[in-house]
């Protein structure tokens, strides 16, 4: 981002659409002026400029929803920016995740179909998500948090394995129930690196743009 491009109104400011990167939804929309913009840059974190208080705003400060960036675009007027975020609790001061919660319009048969294509995985990753916030007794999800990256590791290895034996044994039941408890361990793995699924999802799809199928990389 050359920064010395970003076209500022005319208090100086900048509205910023703050975007979750793992699911897409938006969060809220706030302002950035040019040392807010630049210090979200260093910190790696939103900060923004309250227009209400007339003062520099590091979300997450004092509550601790913080929101660590993943990526930072502006648009082609560069006057506008779109910030993909990974939250680290509700964005909006009521304490709900987006600030976008009340619904003026709803086309039903068009929000069904949107809904169809929502994967369960983008579902499953906010679950897990969740576990590792509240970290819920008796869940098995928060006993690989609390155990740590060496146990979610080991485990990541184990059913990889037992995915590959299941595939030699030709056992495709086997197959599909090994499949399944891989990819919910590395989501476990991802959400304890802090990785959005969406990031995975991103590389896959620059990567094999303009190819007819995947490779792995050396």
């Amino acid at each position: 981002m050359n920064l010395e491009t970003i076209k500022y109104d005319e208090k100086g400011l900048i509205p910023a659409i703050i975007q979750d990167a793992g699911t897409g939804e938006v969060l809220t929309l706030a302002y950035m002026n040019q040392e807010s913009l630049q210090l979200s840059i260093e910190k790696g974190e939103t900060v923004f400029f309250s227009r209400s208080r007339n003062e520099l705003w590091h979300k997450g400060a004092t509550s601790g929803n913080t929101q660590k960036i993943i990526e930072m675009k502006y648009d082609c007027d560069q006057d506008a920016l779109v910030v993909r975020v990974v939250p680290a609790g509700p964005a909006c001061h009521t304490g709900a995740t987006s600030c976008f919660s009340e619904t003026i319009y709803q086309n039903s048969e068009a929000g069904q179909a949107v809904k169809a294509n929502v994967t369960f995985l983008t579902e499953l990753e906010k679950l897990i998500e969740k576990r590792k916030s509240e970290m819920p007794e008796g869940s098995y999800t928060t006993y690989l948090f609390d155990k740590g990256v060496d146990k979610i590791l080991k485990k990541v290895g184990e059913e990889a394995a037992e995915v590959i034996i299941a595939a030699k044994n030709r056992d495709a039941e086997e197959l599909s129930m090994e499949s399944a408890d891989l990819l919910y361990h590395l989501f476990v793995l991802l959400q304890e690196q802090e990785l959005p699924f969406q990031a995975v999802l991103d590389v896959l799809k620059d990567r094999h743009a303009d190819r007819d199928e995947p490779k792995e990389t050396e």
